[in-house]
């Protein structure tokens, strides 16, 4: 009997870790591919918002400042997707947001305007 909790015990714990694994919050914060801008991702108002931290100083000439929210209402879509709303502050475009994470470190972001016509896709790393 004890033989047979045991193994039933490691196959539940061998299951639990890969679902642990890729439930990996969107919350903290992302750099760009470029390492230019660092997005705060944290809960607000019953959703999730990407807030700049910070950004190179080439992208704070083109009006990407800390503060300037760049995802604004991320709720969850299923398969740890959330959508919502981006904002590009270099080209005061505002759109349609999907993002999803590849793995706990890496997040996918998709942004779309113009109807979904126009979309940017981009890799974000986790820094904190």
């Amino acid at each position: 009997m004890k033989a047979i909790l045991t193994k039933a015990a490691l196959a539940a714990a061998a299951l639990a870790i890969p679902a642990a694994a890729s439930a990996a919050p969107i919350e903290g914060q992302w750099k760009n591919a470029k390492g230019t801008v660092i997005v705060r991702v944290a809960p607000c108002g019953g959703a999730y918002c990407g807030t700049v931290a910070s950004a190179s100083a080439h992208n704070r000439q083109k009006g990407v400042t800390p503060g300037t929210r760049v995802l604004t209402g991320l709720r969850p879509a299923g398969d740890g997707t959330f959508k919502g709303r981006a904002f590009e502050p270099k080209r005061d475009i505002a759109g349609s947001a999907t993002v999803r994470q590849a793995g706990p470190n890496v997040m996918i972001v998709r942004a779309c305007a113009i109807a979904g016509i126009i979309c940017k896709e981009q890799r974000w790393t986790r820094v904190s």
